[in-house]
């Protein structure tokens, strides 16, 4: 039997919150954007119709949003991979592609970040 390849995507998500290792980063929240392709298999969904048979992506962006406003990581590596395994453990994708970055980190660039992508074996 096939497995589906179907992929839910959050995109821009600006959340504040503290990250960061030097102690001005510590002080004041920062914007973060979040970006996230979650694979699962969406055709259950697709045939009912009914949220109650597909990762409910409203959940997984609040979690998102209160996670990064409560962990205060200092690396985005850090919390790519804490936003990847909420997206796996607690909302059950599949595989999740997370992309985290700080607008306005290094001058001259729009931002800095990290992309990381994880499986439910990363979390066994």
């Amino acid at each position: 039997m096939m497995t589906a390849s179907d992929t839910i995507i959050i995109r821009d998500l600006l959340v504040r919150g503290i990250i960061g290792i030097n102690d001005w980063e510590r002080e004041k929240k920062q914007d973060i954007v979040i970006n996230m392709s979650l694979s699962v298999d969406a055709r259950n969904a697709g045939e009912s119709d009914d949220v109650e048979h597909v990762l409910n992506y409203r959940t997984l962006a609040k979690r998102v949003i209160s996670h990064i406003e409560t962990a205060e990581p200092y690396l985005v590596e850090a919390l790519a991979h804490q936003l990847a395994r909420i997206a796996i453990v607690d909302c059950g994708a599949e595989r999740a592609r997370v992309r985290v970055e700080k607008p306005g980190a290094l001058r001259y660039a729009r931002s800095v970040g990290i992309e990381v992508e994880r499986s439910a074996s990363d979390y066994a």
